[in-house]
């Protein structure tokens, strides 16, 4: 850094002697070598990446009158062996024909615990926003509501892949989100 000021004092003494644009290409090269980047900062960013696993959920169920497609993509990053924490997005489009189609969408924090390689247990905050419109001689209100979910579970873990259940415990029976507070689940991060 000394030397970088010491050529700077130098090329400004002799300002008269250097036409501006000499002058601004010596500054500009100069300035670019305080950009440079050092191979620890590019070593310590790799590593990060390497802790993150990609995950979610797609489906899809489509047949008498009845369609349902849910694209549910996650992240998580690996603290150590035992704790993941994470976050997670969900869309999805659900339809009765000639009774009513709903939009729900938002997303969720997900904690993951591994007290053992093969047991996971979970926690996951989720917020929904759902927007339903009923068809018009039914006669009932479009609902637009905001739902929350805290899920507690637990799973078989085999490398990547984990089968378990999970509950609702926020569980409400007329947010009309989600069927029952308990479900069963496969999740999977690569």
């Amino acid at each position: 850094m000394g030397n970088n000021l010491d050529i700077y004092i130098m090329v400004l003494k002799n300002l008269k002697k250097t036409s501006k644009s000499y002058l601004f290409l010596i500054l500009f090269a100069f300035s670019l070598s305080g950009f440079s980047q050092d191979s620890t900062s590019v070593k310590k960013k790799s590593e990060f990446w390497k802790k993150v696993q990609i995950g979610g959920g797609l489906g899809l169920n489509v047949g008498g009158g009845f369609t349902d497609i849910t694209i549910a993509p996650s992240a998580i990053y690996n603290v150590n062996d035992y704790l993941s924490l994470g976050v997670g997005l969900q869309g999805s489009y659900v339809s009765v024909k000639n009774n009513y189609n709903s939009f729900i969408y938002g997303g969720s924090l997900i904690g993951l615990v591994n007290p053992i390689p093969q047991i996971q247990l979970s926690v996951e905050l989720e917020q929904l926003k759902v927007n339903t419109s009923f068809e018009s001689f039914f006669q009932i209100p479009s609902r637009h509501f905001w739902n929350t979910g805290l899920f507690l579970g637990v799973g078989y873990r085999s490398n990547n892949v984990t089968i378990g259940a999970r509950y609702n415990v926020l569980y409400r029976e007329n947010d009309n989100v989600y069927s029952n507070a308990f479900m069963p689940f496969i999740r999977v991060f690569f």
